[in-house]
């Protein structure tokens, strides 16, 4: 029987297999633990983390669904100081739901067009 972890696992290689980051469009990838939620925007070609965002620095006292929605501005404002636009997003085997959402939909608001 498989884990919710294992399961997830699965996922994230298949769709890696699929995608890539390169440097005209990375690859934007978010990890969820239960307390926390994470961003990154990563060249693959070159192995380097570009922008990155957590909730981590994000002390106001909200939902997670709002904290994950702040993580997405973050992101995508860091980004463009970065000189990115556009990226394709990495769910990381997460299911779009939720805070994975959340971050997404609050990244496209923010400027980022993936």
């Amino acid at each position: 029987m498989a884990t919710k972890e294992t399961r997830r696992i699965r996922i994230k290689r298949s769709v890696r297999s699929k995608i890539s980051g390169t440097s005209e469009r990375p690859r934007l990838t978010v990890f969820r633990s239960n307390k926390q939620i994470y961003a990154q925007v990563i060249d693959d070609t070159t192995g380097r983390t570009l922008a990155a965002a957590s909730s981590l620095k994000i002390s106001a006292k909200a939902t997670k669904k709002e904290i994950a929605a702040k993580v997405g501005e973050a992101i995508a404002l860091s980004a463009r100081e970065a000189g990115i636009q556009s990226v394709v997003f990495d769910r990381n085997g997460y299911l779009y739901h939720g805070r994975v959402k959340e971050l997404a939909d609050a990244a496209r608001s923010g400027g980022l067009k993936f």
